[in-house]
């Protein structure tokens, strides 16, 4: 099987990535209204819908779901991190350092930990992507290492 068809025709493709290669996104600000319509739909626990039921709890006040960052990471992913064939995921593992808050700016910096070859399939490898989203003041609100397929650029 060759490469998928490219969803970003003048995205990076598995030749233009080395291990070391960087990434830094762009921002996007989290504000209160965001944080309660994302957990509303998708996580509705008391810390992250209203301010006087989170008083009191482990967050003692609301923050945003660690989906609702995780969300936000991938958008900043997706911008920061072209690839040809998109984003197409092997795995991941992620933390939650801190929880993000209204008005945490938050942007993401990673790096290649390694690009494995398939034995079976050498036009593709798995990249292992480390990164972390950080806010304005460098406090680290999610850290995650996701295992990538990437694609060598068709002939």
């Amino acid at each position: 099987m060759s490469a998928p068809v490219p969803t970003r025709p003048h995205g990076l493709w598995l030749d233009d990535l080395s291990v070391g290669h960087t990434i830094t996104s762009g921002t996007v600000e989290l504000n209160a209204a965001a944080i309660v319509e994302f957990a509303s739909q998708y996580d509705p626990q008391p810390f992250h819908l209203d301010a006087d039921a989170a008083r009191g709890t482990f967050f003692d006040g609301v923050v945003a779901s660690g989906w609702h960052t995780a969300a936000l990471t991938m958008r900043l992913l997706a911008d920061a991190f072209p690839l040809a064939t998109g984003i197409v995921g092997a795995g991941v593992d992620l933390t939650w350092p801190s929880a993000a808050v209204a008005g945490d700016v938050l942007h993401l910096e990673g790096a290649i930990e390694t690009i494995t070859f398939s034995r079976s399939r050498p036009d593709r490898a798995t990249v292992v992507l480390s990164h972390q989203t950080l806010n304005q003041h460098g406090q680290t609100r999610q850290k995650t290492s996701a295992r990538l397929l990437a694609w060598k650029r068709p002939d």
